[in-house]
């Protein structure tokens, strides 16, 4: 595991560039997912702005003005923090998370950079300058706007993320409050862990919908455009759960133990036993009983690796489970028993979804069918990877489905809707050929 881009590196390359630790992995894989998210939105507004089925909007502007002091502030703000911080800590030695959240930094390099933006901002805007602003009307395209509804998408989606994690495991949230404020957790740990993606989907949804509403982009078209993206960005998010080990996996595959170095070993049903009460008090208090261990004995086949159907996630992010024999330091545990890698089979299913989404975008007709046709299909892949993972469960009329079970079917249920509802609403409507 990678729980940063540091231990990448060094693995990989034998580079010790210490700067990197700041880098984490789960976080750049997110980044990824965004920049592919926008890219193939992008590329599908241009498509559907050709088509005509989306136009331009007429904006007025004023040009010629000179920079403002809240914009050469802004520009100096933002040049000071990056150098002060970011700058200050590649030229530092220090522990990148505790050099990030404590009042170090390099004031030179700050004060430098911070001047240089606010001055290239002046030069910008003096080069522009006329003798009297005027106004000028331009054409926004919705292509134009992506950065916007990425913004939005990234605000909202980590908030919606945030809060329904909080619902979902209130417990668990309560907890890591009292640890910040005993010094067991720091307050980043707090605020960037544990993550809901339909909470970030459902919330970045309502905020994407407000925006389209106010710049008047095609609701439906958008959402169309939007549909593999969503698909490739929850695949390469998925990566960086998998690559830095952040609790994400699945149930254990009793099929296998850990041995006292790390390493996966195949095991009986009485060597399972004995592993999981050589370390009952680890399991105890992550399931309150060893009777509640949820676990499920599958072992390989063709020929496929045993990490495949068991791993024990060794140096993961949230230090959990067992450490390394003479391992000292941040993340040197290792699961005793090894689990489903789940997020490594959602990276493989979202990866081969979003090609198979990317295929056919361009043979539904209706507005919002190729929408209504990602939400069925994540909504089944996500509500079948549930069985095999490790989430709370409700009580619902003696039902006890985990909380990613319940807006999975829903999603799937409300794309067969508006397959229904949108066919009715666009019957006999004659839509331009989408073969561009």
């Amino acid at each position: 595991m990678y729980p940063n881009l540091y231990y990448a590196v060094k693995d990989i390359f034998g580079l010790n560039w210490n700067f990197l630790r700041f880098v984490n992995s789960f976080g750049f894989f997110v980044a990824l997912s965004f920049i592919g998210a926008a890219v193939t939105l992008s590329w599908e507004l241009k498509r559907k702005e050709r088509q005509g089925l989306l136009q331009s909007k007429e904006v007025t502007i004023i040009v010629g003005k000179p920079a403002s002091f809240a914009e050469l502030l802004t520009n100096f703000l933002l040049g000071f923090i990056f150098g002060y911080k970011f700058i200050g800590l590649l030229l530092s030695n220090s522990n990148p998370k505790e050099y990030i959240f404590s009042s170090q930094g390099n004031l030179a390099i700050g004060l430098l950079l911070g001047f240089v933006l606010a001055g290239v901002k002046w030069w910008e805007k003096n080069k522009q300058k006329l003798p009297k602003p005027e106004e000028r009307k331009i054409r926004i395209w919705p292509h134009d706007r992506v950065g916007d509804i990425a913004i939005y998408a990234a605000l909202f989606g980590f908030l919606g993320a945030k809060i329904f994690d909080v619902l979902e495991n209130p417990q668990d949230f309560f907890q890591s409050i009292k640890d910040v404020q005993e010094g067991r957790q720091d307050a980043a740990s707090l605020i960037f862990s544990g993550l809901t993606f339909y909470g970030g989907l459902i919330c970045a949804a309502l905020a994407i919908w407000y925006y389209a509403k106010k710049n008047n982009i095609g609701f439906w078209q958008l959402n169309d455009a939007a549909a593999p993206g969503l698909m490739l960005a929850y695949g390469l998010g998925r990566i960086g759960c998998h690559v830095s080990g952040d609790g994400d996996w699945g149930i254990i595959n009793s099929n296998f133990i850990s041995s006292p170095d790390g390493k996966i070993m195949q095991a009986t049903p009485e060597q399972f036993q004995q592993a999981l009460q050589s370390n009952q008090f680890f399991y105890n208090k992550q399931f309150g009983s060893l009777d509640a261990v949820h676990h499920l004995s599958v072992k390989p086949f063709w020929g496929l690796p045993n990490w495949m159907f068991g791993y024990n996630y060794p140096h993961n992010v949230i230090n959990e489970g067992v450490n390394f024999p003479n391992c000292q330091g941040d993340y040197c545990s290792f699961l005793p028993i090894p689990v489903f890698p789940t997020p490594l089979y959602e990276i493989v299913m979202c990866l081969i979804l979003f090609f198979v989404i990317w295929s056919v975008r361009k043979k539904f007709k209706v507005p919002g069918f190729l929408f209504a046709f990602y939400l069925i299909v994540n909504g089944i892949e996500r509500f079948f990877i549930e069985k095999i993972r490790v989430n709370a469960k409700y009580d619902i009329f003696g039902f006890h489905p985990t909380q990613a079970e319940i807006i999975s079917s829903l999603l799937v249920i409300t794309g067969i809707l508006l397959f229904f509802f949108l066919n009715k609403k666009n019957k006999g409507a004659v839509t331009p050929s989408a073969d561009i």
